[in-house]
């Protein structure tokens, strides 16, 4: 019988990205016994790791964690495990490179906001198999991560990243987890799932197992093609902009639009735009990835969060006014700070 990935007695992780997400799930799985946990990590982010290990800020402690870091893909070769914490944008930069990292055993994770590239694939409904340009624009990165081979995964925990090897861990530790064919996937890749789970746990993390991991995806994407942008339009922190009855009523109207692009792909959303809006409050007060973007002068996720849910509202025949908005003004701010990048270099 084949050995799933997460059973054999020395399993090979790698964690692609040591940002805010990537580097806390690294410090979280290397305490975890019987795994080879490598990092792939570039810049100032790698060179700080390498002299000082890691330094994760959480409830008021501080620990350092040395991680195994390189590079190079080639260098750290097939794993067993890849979990993916890029930017959509990064991720289509750097997917060609990522190729020595997956075999025909990988199980891939993708630990990442918005509409990840293989949602079609596995979610789209009567869009199935249709690519979306916003995300994958050449093909690239379902040619080096297939969609069959994809444990999807949605987070909800807040995490910033602060001076390069620092992190700043907010409130939350949820994954949840569950492969885009549900139920019917044949009985190794439920194995794999399974110990993959279990891993996390093992880890520290709060995890659910989900049945309907499309439906995870699009209840949290509700949330982030909202909240991002309008914090980064307004610079304003997600308690204000849920405070504030009009910012909050311009969010409840595109995620009304999102839930009818939903229901194209048969994903069922079990709350209402106000219910979503109560768990985003249970995180705290926070500024958003895209606000924390903005503020650093980092390239802003408008892509994955704004443009893909239009772009399968586009092919869905749909129309979202409000949506539109919203992707408009993203996209000038995004222009804006592309600019300015390019002035100050």
């Amino acid at each position: 019988m084949d050995t799933p990935p997460g059973i054999a007695a020395t399993t090979r992780v790698c964690v692609v990205g040591a940002g805010a997400i990537g580097g806390y799930l690294a410090s979280r799985l290397v305490t975890v016994p019987g795994i080879a946990l490598r990092v792939l990590a570039r810049g100032a982010q790698l060179e700080a790791i390498r002299a000082r290990g890691l330094r994760v800020l959480e409830d008021g402690k501080e620990l350092r964690v040395p991680l195994a870091c390189d590079d190079d893909p080639r260098r750290l070769g097939e794993q067993d495990v890849l979990v993916v914490a890029l930017k959509a944008h990064a991720l289509v930069e750097a997917a060609p490179t990522l190729a020595p990292l997956v075999g025909p055993r990988t199980t891939i994770v993708p630990a990442i906001n918005g509409v990840p590239w293989w949602f079609l694939e596995g979610c789209g409904g009567a869009l199935a198999g249709q690519r979306l340009a916003s995300v994958d624009p050449r093909g690239e990165i379902a040619r080096v991560l297939p969609s069959a081979q994809v444990l999807g995964c949605v987070l909800h925990m807040a995490s910033a990243q602060g001076a390069p090897g620092v992190i700043h861990k907010g409130a939350g530790r949820l994954v949840v987890l569950g492969l885009p064919e549900g139920p019917g996937a044949d009985a190794r890749r439920i194995r794999a799932a399974e110990a993959i789970a279990g891993l996390f746990e093992r880890a520290g993390l709060e995890v659910q197992r989900s049945a309907r991991i499309c439906d995870e995806v699009w209840l949290k994407l509700w949330g982030n093609m909202t909240l991002n942008p309008i914090s980064a339009l307004t610079r304003s922190t997600s308690d204000a902009i849920l405070d504030d009855p009009l910012t909050a009523r311009l969010m409840h109207e595109v995620m009304r639009e999102a839930a009818r692009i939903g229901e194209v792909l048969g994903i069922r959303l079990p709350i209402t735009p106000e219910q979503r809006s109560a768990m985003t409050r249970k995180l705290g007060r926070f500024r958003s990835s895209m606000l924390q973007d903005l503020d650093a002068g980092r390239r802003l996720e408008v892509d994955a969060l704004v443009g893909a849910p239009w772009e399968i509202a586009q092919l869905a025949g749909l129309e979202t006014p409000w949506l539109g908005m919203v992707l408009g003004l993203a996209r000038q701010l995004a222009a804006n700070v592309a600019s300015q990048d390019g002035v100050n270099a």
